[in-house]
């Protein structure tokens, strides 16, 4: 269903309490219910942590939260995917890692977001100072209609008497000193020493081989993109690392979305690739490397003459090549899911560690919690891992093995790989000669990424702000097997017809972009695919009819949505336009009585 007329009166809805059991933080202790916010503008931002696109929501909203202080609140609701993302610590350590400056509503139990009938990370939902609801966002690239609503309440209710202008109840938490905070990834360079990036605190820090001793920090500490010398220049939460032929230093700069290379020998750093702006659907996937746009890269690892680059925002590998100057998408179709075959044809899902050997190029794939490799020929495979859906903490025959959001994947000497198995605080090893995975050390806080120094092996402690450096074992630990999936409640749908309508409504004062033909994609598939008998595939219609197999009585749907709006003004020749896209799972579970009808809102309420 897709409608960019303006509604005539907007529609209202009480809004449910905030309840959450984990208690609230960055509120200098104090507990918030809705009343607290009578009288604000409060935009709900339904995330979880280890979700990429709930990280770009938090960038897209930073300017809103800057621009509106005094009559607009923005409240995190953490609701978890993994059990891990249930632990209260976690969910502190999150806040602080990603620079969050609003008050956060720990929901482990998703008591809040039943009460609001969220279906998908992100979602924002949007509430008047009178204490309706008014509108509802999933996805990303909505700040912009954020911002016109949130003028429209303004003024509004400045008219009404309603507004109440003022501090908001964000309380920040006292500042920690330690040497690293939230390390992301580390390098060992040419000169033995150890290079960290030094994620929350957008630097880099060069370490001597003990990996405490500090040589010196790259980068201001300041959010930024800017080249020049260490002192000046400026990263936005750097991630991953590897090293060129000559002894310079390629860095995934995440929230800059672009590749920055550092020279140890001058100190400058410089950007390469990526344009400072999010890739949005529809973008270039190739082209001069400065002018295309790349999305949250994660990891880079140099691997037959090029750096390939997990390209965790959109669920792709790309690579640059740094003697033509240029990148391409080389591997995914930016849909979220873990599919082999074919590097066109496969799917990821937020990779976010690399390992390059002569014959394989090794991805920790996070959100299906797997342990996937490309071969030289670009066929992508699975050696671990099942899905979006199922994780845990499982050794032995790797077809049955589990890992939980893994984030870092290490090269061992003998064949073998190390995994950094983040959200299960532990080091793990596949073997692809005898095919079982072993776990190697347990008890490390979210590990995100590890080097072998001499016969050591060095973990990136990214929780525990430090290097720690292993000897590996001879013997495997053993582990008690825990196995989890995802704790959302499935969906009941009736066997037969179920009808899908991805709701959008144009922001006020846009309509829909036809001028290049639909403004409008629609792709659904289904885990296991037989869930479907009719339905699956690619269209420009936001509704859909599926069939639903009755032998299959659950299953999860996999919905896609992308809606183009611009600016609806007939003398602007080059109106502003805007992305609007969300990735969907449902599980659903097929029974007599359930519901026939299926909508997802990606902008706008449901009628």
């Amino acid at each position: 269903m897709s409608d960019a007329s303006p509604a005539p009166r907007r529609a209202r809805v009480r809004a449910p309490e905030l309840i959450g059991k984990g208690g609230w933080l960055n509120t200098g202790g104090k507990d918030l219910t809705l009343a607290d916010f009578r009288g604000r503008i409060l935009i709900l931002d339904f995330w979880t942590f280890c979700c990429i696109n709930c990280l770009h929501v938090l960038d897209e909203l930073r300017e809103l939260e800057e621009k509106h202080r005094d009559t607009v609140v923005i409240v995190g609701v953490h609701s978890p995917k993994f059990v891990h993302e249930a632990d209260h610590q976690a969910v502190v350590d999150a806040v602080e890692r990603y620079g969050v400056e609003h008050p956060v509503l720990d929901d482990p139990e998703l008591t809040t977001w039943k009460q609001y009938a969220v279906r998908a990370w992100p979602t924002l939902v949007v509430i008047d100072p009178e204490g309706y609801v008014v509108a509802q966002h999933a996805g990303e690239g909505h700040a912009h209609a954020l911002a016109e609503l949130v003028a429209e309440l303004e003024a509004e209710h400045e008219a009404k008497g309603t507004l109440r202008r003022g501090d908001g109840p964000y309380v920040p938490p006292e500042p920690v000193a330690t040497h690293l905070r939230f390390p992301g990834k580390a390098l060992v360079l040419e000169s033995g020493h150890l290079l960290v990036s030094d994620t929350t605190r957008h630097q880099l820090v060069e370490l001597q081989p003990d990996g405490e001793t500090v040589v010196r920090r790259i980068g201001s500490g300041e959010r930024g993109l800017a080249d020049g010398p260490a002192d000046q220049a400026r990263f936005s939460e750097p991630q991953g690392m590897c090293a060129l032929p000559d002894g310079r230093v390629v860095v995934a700069d995440t929230v800059n979305h672009a590749l920055r290379v550092w020279d140890p020998a001058t100190g400058e750093t410089a950007t390469v690739a990526g344009t400072g702006a999010q890739w949005m659907q529809g973008s270039p996937t190739r082209g001069q490397a400065r002018e295309v746009a790349l999305s949250s890269p994660w990891d880079v690892a140099w691997w037959q003459g090029k750096v390939w680059i997990a390209m965790a925002g959109v669920h792709q590998l790309w690579t640059y090549d740094p003697e033509t100057g240029t990148v391409e998408a080389a591997a995914g179709t930016t849909n979220e899911g873990l599919v082999d075959g074919p590097a066109a044809e496969a799917w990821f899902a937020q990779p976010s560690g690399l390992a390059a050997t002569p014959d394989r190029l090794w991805v920790a794939d996070s959100e299906t919690s797997a342990l996937r490799w490309v071969d030289p020929d670009g066929a992508v495979r699975t050696a671990v891992g099942t899905g979006l859906f199922d994780f845990g903490h499982r050794d032995g025959a790797a077809g049955q093995a589990l890992l939980q959001h893994p984030l870092g994947v290490t090269a061992l000497p003998d064949g073998s790989v190390a995994v950094c198995d983040t959200y299960n605080h532990a080091l793990r090893r596949f073997d692809p000669a005898s095919g079982e995975v072993t776990t190697v050390a347990t008890d490390l806080r979210e590990p995100s990424d590890a080097v072998l120094v001499g016969e050591d092996i060095v973990v990136v402690e990214s929780a525990r702000h430090r290097l720690t450096r292993l000897r590996l074992p001879e013997e495997a630990l053993k582990v008690e097997a825990v196995a989890h999936r995802t704790r959302r409640e499935a969906t009941a749908v009736a066997p037969g017809t179920l009808s899908l309508e991805v709701v959008f409504r144009a922001p006020a004062g846009q309509k829909l972009d036809e001028r290049y033909g639909p403004s409008t994609r629609l792709l659904v598939s289904s885990t296991p695919p037989e869930l479907l008998t009719a339905g699956a595939g690619t269209g420009t219609d936001l509704s859909r009819e599926l069939m639903l197999n009755p032998e299959v009585t659950e299953g999860v749907l996999h919905v896609s949505a992308m809606a183009a709006s611009c600016d609806d003004d007939p003398d602007n020749e080059y109106p502003a336009c805007h992305v609007h896209q969300q990735d969907w799972g449902v599980p659903v579970k097929v029974e007599a009585g359930g519901a026939a009808r299926l909508p997802l809102i990606l902008a706008g309420l449901d009628a």
